[in-house]
């Protein structure tokens, strides 16, 4: 495969299209099509004007075969994603699955291995590992949050703190891990911050703002809204017209009273300053999702090999 012309790209915006729903699942079905423009970059960005290590020491028609070795315990994730990337480059590259996304796994395993130009298992090798490496790595953390959280209500979130132009894959990594995906963008939810109520003149003028963009422009999206203070959310209860309150940088019983005052009328979010240490007293208070942008944007990949056999 000659990699040539990859910036022109005839729908920068597919990659987007599938996934408005907030159940990511369904693009799996649309890889082939809707992760042309991610790799058509990606491939652009590694190779170049060609491989000229591999070229110049590999008969270009030379067979062979490499697995996927697991080298840390974690949640592997990007196994569907890996599938389309050699799919893409190579049609002829023969994949063979032994363990699926979304499962744990060990040192040692083996999650596939693959046949056939050892050209195109070389060119493809990093790119492949980038995103599993990654995508796991962010599974395997949010396996860890959900599984402090077990026993309460409370359900973990991610956030936008997400490396541009991977977003839709760490979001689906997050499900994977058995977390919750927050908005994908700025499009598909109405999501009043700080900076939005005080640009706005406070807290109400926020909310009737909100509302009346959305009846003017026929859109049906939720509206959420963060406040600061006890004061704050008085407000939100007296005004209502929203469908979630985020209760930002409130310590734990700051977010209980807030909790008992909500009393099941807005669906609750805490965010800011919690960390896996204090994640499961701020569920006990009773929220409903706490976002943690850890999930992201500071996550370690996991540890992952493709290696000739």
């Amino acid at each position: 495969m000659q990699v040539t012309d990859f910036w022109l790209v005839n729908r920068p915006h597919a990659y987007f299209s599938v996934f408005l729903s907030y159940d990511l699942k369904p693009y799996i079905m649309n890889l082939q099509e809707d992760l042309i423009p991610f790799l058509q970059r990606a491939f652009a960005e590694d190779i170049g004007d060609g491989d000229h290590t591999t070229l110049s020491s590999i008969p270009k028609e030379a067979q062979g075969c490499s697995q996927l070795i697991i080298k840390d315990a974690g949640v592997v994730a990007g196994v569907d994603v890996a599938k389309e990337v050699f799919r893409f480059f190579d049609p002829e590259l023969h994949v063979t699955v032994y363990i699926t996304d979304g499962c744990e796994v060990k040192p040692g395993d083996v999650v596939f291995d693959v046949k056939g130009r050892i050209h195109s298992l070389l060119q493809t090798e990093r790119l492949m590992l980038n995103i599993m490496q990654r995508m796991s790595g962010i599974a395997t953390t949010t396996r860890r949050y959900v599984k402090a959280l077990e026993g309460t209500q409370t359900k973990v979130l991610d956030t936008r703190k997400t490396t541009p132009g991977m977003r839709l894959l760490e979001k689906e990594a997050v499900r994977l891990g058995g977390g919750v995906n927050h908005r994908i963008g700025l499009y598909d939810m109405i999501l009043l911050k700080d900076n939005h109520v005080d640009f706005a003149g406070g807290i109400v003028q926020a909310i009737k703002g909100a509302n009346q963009y959305l009846k003017e422009n026929k859109k049906a999206l939720k509206i959420e809204i963060e406040v600061r203070s006890l004061d704050e959310l008085q407000q939100v209860l007296d005004y209502g017209q929203v469908d979630r309150i985020m209760l930002d940088n409130f310590d734990t019983t700051t977010t209980r009273e807030a909790v008992k005052r909500i009393a099941g009328r807005f669906e609750t979010e805490s965010s800011g300053g919690i960390t896996f240490d204090t994640l499961r007293a701020y569920a006990e208070c009773g929220v409903d999702y706490i976002s943690v942008g850890a999930l992201t944007h500071s996550v370690k990949s996991l540890d992952i090999s493709f290696k000739a056999v």
